[in-house]
């Protein structure tokens, strides 16, 4: 199989990489790549000569359709996806989410690929904290920020080709992902290294939000499942049952690293914070056989900062950027 993998240099597409060619080791790779600040080859490290690498972006119409062409089946993981950031400059988030989706799905129209989606659980808000229900693929679409409103639109466009023009399309709704290779810019490992860095890790608000978290690899594993067993216009939310606080969140990263799990600042709450995300992913498990692979939040977590103190020559370039990206975001938003 000819896969084009679209951000597979960024967080969970550069592990949707390193997971395939475990996996499925005679499957032939295109990585399509920005490579923005969240996207690096060195996330490809150990596979790169396995992969065919283009450096270029999804809103390019002409470059899209040539690697389009060449593919049996394309997965979309490119997105901007940093909250804060959309808050601040929310173009970029159309550009990529909104037409760099759109440049796609008239490529894969023409060639007639098949084509998957990779969405968040995002785009369906949030739910209240003591709410006894979860997101299903039924949720209807209320999406609270930049960030989430592009990712809505671009599953819309999905399902309008999908009716419209008969596109071979699923997509794939997803939790919270947590691993290695995610940018420090992120809760956990900024979290992990500022612990590593002798920084007390900072809390918005007091942490009562409540994400549904899966290592990247077993959303990767539900994506393959997805691609191989998935019924066409169809979409399947993909979690493991790991709802955690992120106050929780921050005292298990600091017991696990043998800090004392109080040992954190909190930071005036993020602007439309949503309060808590839970995924029921029955069709997922019932329909395609999948289930996760760790056992645990705990376990996933316990081996993603092992896995940050082993690579810190992989994050160590990101954190002094990240730091100065973040201070500034702090003063434009009003935060202390």
């Amino acid at each position: 199989m000819k896969a084009l993998v679209t951000g597979g240099a960024g967080f969970i597409g550069s592990n949707f990489v390193h997971r395939t060619l475990q996996t499925r080791p005679d499957t032939d790779v295109t990585v399509l790549d920005a490579l923005t600040y969240a996207g690096s080859t060195t996330s490809l490290d150990g596979v790169l000569d396995r992969v065919r690498f283009v450096e270029g972006d999804v809103a390019d119409a002409g470059l899209v359709d040539r690697l389009v062409r060449e593919a049996d089946v394309v997965v979309h993981f490119a997105a901007e996806s940093h909250n804060d950031n959309s808050l601040l400059d929310p173009g970029p988030f159309v550009r990529t989410n909104v037409v760099g989706t759109f440049t796609l799905l008239e490529a894969v129209r023409a060639h007639g690929v098949r084509y998957h989606h990779v969405s968040t659980d995002e785009v369906y808000g949030d739910l209240e904290l003591d709410d006894p229900e979860r997101f299903t693929e039924r949720t209807p679409y209320n999406p609270s920020s930049p960030y989430s409103a592009t990712k809505a639109g671009s599953d819309l466009l999905v399902r309008a080709w999908v009716r419209s023009f008969g596109l071979r399309a699923t997509i794939s709704n997803c939790s919270n992902n947590y691993g290695p290779r995610q940018h420090v810019e992120k809760f956990i490992p900024r979290q992990i290294t500022n612990v590593i860095d002798g920084v007390r890790p900072k809390l918005y608000g007091a942490g009562l939000n409540v994400r549904d978290w899966i290592h990247v690899d077993d959303h990767n594993d539900a994506v393959w499942a997805v691609v191989d067993r998935g019924e066409a216009g169809e979409t399947y939310l993909v979690g493991a049952d790991g709802e955690v606080g992120n106050l929780e969140v921050v005292r298990l990263v600091l017991e696990l690293m043998g800090e004392d799990p109080d040992g954190f600042d909190q930071v005036t709450d993020r602007a439309g914070h949503d309060l808590r995300y839970a995924i029921d992913a029955t069709r997922l498990r019932t329909e395609l056989g999948w289930s996760p692979h760790y056992a645990s939040f705990r376990d996933g977590l316990a081996a993603t900062i092992d896995w940050y103190r082993a690579n810190e020559a992989w994050w160590r370039p990101q954190k002094e950027a990240t730091e100065a990206r973040y201070a500034r975001t702090q003063q434009v938003l009003g935060r202390r």
